[in-house]
């Protein structure tokens, strides 16, 4: 059986996590080198969405961690309903819905101020990094990346 989180953490916990929207977190910013990206309105991208819903997942989670552990994302499933202009907040409330061992699943939403902009779920694993960056490291050496 795999490792059981700390009793510090309960499904039905919520976190709240809020960041300014400015142009480097917009589509063209997204992916620079693509002209089709370049070409699209300067909005909140969903990749960046999508990472500010993953970052507020792993500060609710930072806290229960134990030296030498951190989380990773393990999947995601969202929508994004409607587009923010830079300027404004978005604020992402993370709901904790189920703990498997090391594998936590939130619920997740983000408001802009007038607007739900997209909602979901994500789900994290925590990782020892003393284990997980070794076999980073084979991985790079096995690709002829070493070095």
């Amino acid at each position: 059986m795999g490792r059981v989180m700390k009793q510090t953490l309960f499904a039905g916990d919520r976190h709240v996590f809020s960041f300014p929207v400015s142009a480097a977190k917009t589509v063209p910013a997204l992916y620079p080198e693509s002209d089709i990206f370049r070409g699209m309105p300067g909005v909140f991208a969903t990749g960046f969405m999508v990472g500010l819903m993953e970052w507020a997942c792993a500060e609710h989670l930072r806290p229960h961690l134990d030296e030498g552990e951190g989380s990773l994302g393990v999947s995601i499933d969202v929508s994004h309903v409607a587009a923010t202009p830079p300027g404004m907040t978005v604020t992402v409330t993370v709901t904790l819905e189920v703990i498997d061992g090391r594998r936590l699943r939130w619920h997740v939403s983000a408001h802009d101020g007038l607007d739900l902009i997209g909602e979901g779920w994500h789900e994290r694993a925590v990782v020892q990094w003393d284990k997980f960056l070794p076999r980073i490291e084979d991985k790079k050496r096995r690709a002829g990346l070493a070095g």
